[in-house]
């Protein structure tokens, strides 16, 4: 059985405090007002160091589906790197960026998100990756039964706006993995930050969904299985992606370090079993306990009989 535990939306906050300098007359200081006033959702690192130690101790792999800093500040890079080397020690590590990975248009041309989190980004079929400013993806890492498969959906956006881009590039750089041999003889686990699945309005999905989430979807048609693991939404649920030949599980995972009452939201991971023969064998979430120290059995909201 692998074992493949799901953390996302870590919002790792500068050890520092805000640096102000850096955050006025940008779309820095949107993000920061948005945490401020939004006090029912308080990121605590305590949280989050429970939920990553929790984490590796259950799975042979970690992915970690975006949103790894909160404003993506150089401090917040630097803090977010150290907490994923240390649980690399144990536990292999594969993250994609987010859209707050991605704040602006100068961290994209700068490639600070490939410059901190590299190593976690070491493909095993490096041939068929394109090298986008967010780094080279798809990003493949074959182990066992499954293969990971890494997307970049996150690109600087204007204030008030977190839409996230696979682009046609990429997505055909997608289609050709998942016909790659080595591929398609396991199971695939895609990795994306932004919803693969929205039912909601246009607009809605222009302002913080996946934009060519129809395209992605026609790059995956011939799938007859797989797992794609997501982030963005802060909630746990599972939903179905129909394809030409079956479906595939989509699924979320909550805030890796969010304190809220509600259970779908509060600070937690997934953990995803797949058997040696590729079939996915268990689908289970962990969350923080009301101690804020140990782990509880969470519930994730089934969402797959929706329109």
């Amino acid at each position: 059985m692998l074992r493949i535990a799901h953390v996302s939306d870590l919002h790792v906050l500068s050890p520092a405090g805000v640096e102000w300098r850096r955050i006025l007359f940008n779309k820095r200081i949107t993000g920061h007002a948005h945490l401020v006033m939004r006090r029912s959702r308080v990121y605590r690192r305590e949280f989050l160091l429970t939920v990553l130690a929790q984490a590796a101790a259950r799975a042979d792999q970690i992915v970690v589906t975006g949103d790894i800093t909160n404003l993506s500040l150089e401090r917040e890079y630097r803090a977010a790197r150290a907490l994923l080397e240390d649980i690399a020690r144990t536990t292999e590590v594969t993250v994609v960026p987010g859209n707050h990975d991605i704040y602006l248009p100068a961290i994209l041309r700068e490639r600070d998100f490939v410059r901190h989190f590299h190593p976690f980004l070491r493909s095993d079929l490096p041939e068929l990756a394109r090298n986008l400013q967010a780094g080279r993806y798809p990003c493949v890492k074959l182990r066992g039964p499954a293969a990971l498969i890494a997307l970049a959906s996150a690109v600087p956006r204007p204030p008030f706006v977190s839409a996230g881009f696979l682009g046609g590039e990429q997505l055909a750089a997608l289609q050709a993995v998942l016909a790659h041999p080595e591929v398609a003889r396991r199971t695939p686990v895609l990795l994306i930050h932004h919803p693969p699945v929205d039912h909601r309005p246009r607009l809605l999905r222009l302002r913080d969904g996946l934009t060519d989430e129809a395209a992605f979807r026609r790059s995956v048609a011939g799938l007859a299985r797989g797992l794609v693991l997501y982030g963005h939404i802060h909630a746990r649920e599972r939903r179905t992606l129909p394809t030409a030949t079956g479906a595939l599980d989509a699924i979320s995972a909550s805030g890796g370090a969010l304190e809220d009452p509600r259970a779908a939201i509060r600070a937690g991971f997934n953990l995803y079993g797949i058997g040696d023969d590729g079939a996915i064998a268990s689908v289970e979430a962990w969350m923080i306990d009301e101690s804020g120290r140990a782990m509880m059995r969470a519930a994730i909201a089934d969402r797959r009989q929706s329109p």
